[in-house]
């Protein structure tokens, strides 16, 4: 049964947000520098909550900040000034790489000038190989990797907080290579970072290393031999500071079998990166179900339409901030798990060991395309809703019901633990 928890306190339905201008912006205008640490190769260090002294300063611990995945588009510093948090996280995909110069690629761009204003950032590096296999160590497909990853480290060491070695491995690889290729793979990429960053910021590196994300833990089918040796490797690698886990689940207590699995294995000084979590697979259990009463009778529209089929309409044609908060608020599913983000975020926390959680931001335009029954509802996942909902009359733009609230409120320790 779902946690629901005590209500979110402080929960607000106006503000002044960012406007739809602002936030249409890219992030903020990235040096065209090389980038790397200081002279001793140590750096001031990152905000955060507290954590244990390192090399760089505190290291984050319990911090909610942001996720942008591939779009940066519009996350801008008044957005996560809006929402309270100093943290920032995003992903690059290696074969951006062979088109684009490392601090012109839009994801970098943006984790790069958020770094310089002094927000704390995590970058993943993703590489994408569903459709073909894993190149292996020494050979050249391994080399032409590796060179990627090198135009990636010359622009963020010794800036970004954390770097993510993988964004979603086991997701991004083909099948039938998760068992016999995938930890060479990564292994051998893990062994390259670590050389280079010896090399470029010696033994006080602000840039920390992670290695990640795993996925679908809550099924015991995921937990395969090859995650025990994945978790094995990091538990084995001492320049390794942890794991990244992304639970995207339909329940709460699912997203423990993650920190269940993955604490254990590995060392107790180590600790986990959330950078994506949501209870999207919940949302998507009911995305064909019929809008609620309330709804369909005070805004017109037929009884029997579906879930999908107004979110899709409101694509098309934004609604009022009323409309979307009736269409979610009325709506059981979505109304019984409003304390979702607060009860995720504290246990989180609770475990003593986590260092960034991150939670989606802006509604992307690839989560509005092609709505229909079979597309994972990542719309409603979001802090904001600026592809569905109006601005509000001074041009700020619409919130979600309920977790924008609810994420402000985590970013007081005495509100949020």
């Amino acid at each position: 049964m779902q946690d629901h928890g005590e209500a979110n306190a402080g929960r607000r339905t106006g503000g002044t947000g960012p406007s739809r201008r602002g936030v249409l912006g890219l992030a903020g205008g990235a040096a065209l520098l090389a980038s790397g640490c200081g002279p001793d190769g140590t750096a001031d260090s990152r905000p955060g909550t507290g954590g244990t002294e390192r090399g760089t300063g505190p290291a984050p611990e319990g911090v909610l900040g942001v996720n942008f995945n591939e779009e940066p588009r519009g996350v801008t510093t008044a957005v996560l000034d809006d929402l309270r948090t100093k943290w920032v996280r995003g992903f690059v995909a290696m074969p951006d790489l062979d088109t684009v110069q490392a601090l012109r690629q839009p994801a970098i761009s943006s984790i790069t000038s958020f770094a310089d204003s002094g927000y704390g950032t995590v970058l993943s590096l993703k590489f994408p190989f569903r459709g073909k296999p894993l190149p292996q160590p020494g050979t050249r497909a391994m080399d032409a990797e590796l060179a990627r990853v090198d135009r990636v480290l010359g622009a963020v060491l010794g800036k970004v907080d954390i770097l993510v070695i993988g964004n979603e491995p086991f997701l991004e690889t083909r099948q039938e290579d998760r068992a016999s290729l995938l930890n060479p793979f990564y292994e051998a990429v893990t062994a390259h970072v670590i050389a280079e960053r010896e090399k470029h910021c010696g033994t006080r590196c602000r840039t920390s290393l992670y290695m990640g994300a795993l996925n679908r833990l809550e099924d015991p089918a995921w937990r395969t031999p090859a995650a025990d040796a994945w978790l094995a490797h990091v538990k084995a690698t001492p320049q390794i500071d942890g794991v990244d886990i992304h639970p995207h689940v339909s329940r709460i207590e699912d997203a423990e079998a993650y920190t269940d699995y993955v604490l254990p294995a590995i060392r107790p000084e180590q600790r986990f990166l959330a950078t994506e979590f949501s209870l999207v697979q919940w949302w998507k259990q009911h995305w064909s179900d019929p809008v609620p009463t309330v709804y369909a009778d005070r805004h017109r529209v037929p009884a029997d339409t579906a879930v999908w089929e107004a979110v899709r309409d409101a694509v098309a044609d934004p609604v009022t901030q009323q409309r979307w908060r009736d269409l979610l608020m009325n709506s059981p599913w979505f109304a019984t798990r409003q304390d979702y983000l607060t009860n995720q975020v504290r246990r989180f926390r609770a475990t003593g060991r986590l260092a960034v959680a991150a939670y989606g931001t802006l509604q992307q335009p690839p989560m509005a395309r092609d709505i229909g029954p079979e597309k994972t509802p990542w719309l409603l996942n979001s802090l904001y809703a600026n592809l569905v909902a109006q601005p509000s009359a001074n041009g700020d733009l619409a919130h979600n019901p309920v977790y924008f609230d609810a994420f402000r409120a985590l970013q007081d320790p005495a509100g949020g633990s």
